[in-house]
């Protein structure tokens, strides 16, 4: 085999070897990228359920003060006025 050859050889098998460890690299990196999207997705799904809940909870608590108090746009007037 000549020097020549062997270099070839040499340098295709480094070049192969790189590309092969490149992809993995690359392909652990977007698997790591993706599982932090999902999670971050269940995050935004977990904290919006909060915010129904608490609009849910906020909007009962308003119709349960509309029963006991009534409730006018004129009111606040008449009291700031005095009357």
């Amino acid at each position: 085999m000549s020097t020549a050859s062997k270099i070839t050889l040499a340098s295709t098998s480094v070049g192969a070897l790189a590309i092969i460890v490149m992809v993995h690299y690359q392909q652990k990196a977007e698997k790591t990228a993706m599982h932090a999207g999902v999670i971050r997705d269940i995050e935004q799904q977990k904290i919006k359920k909060e915010r129904q809940a608490d609009f849910a909870m906020q909007r009962a608590l308003e119709e349960e003060y509309k029963k006991v108090q009534s409730v006018g746009e004129g009111s606040q007037i008449q009291n700031a006025s005095g009357g």
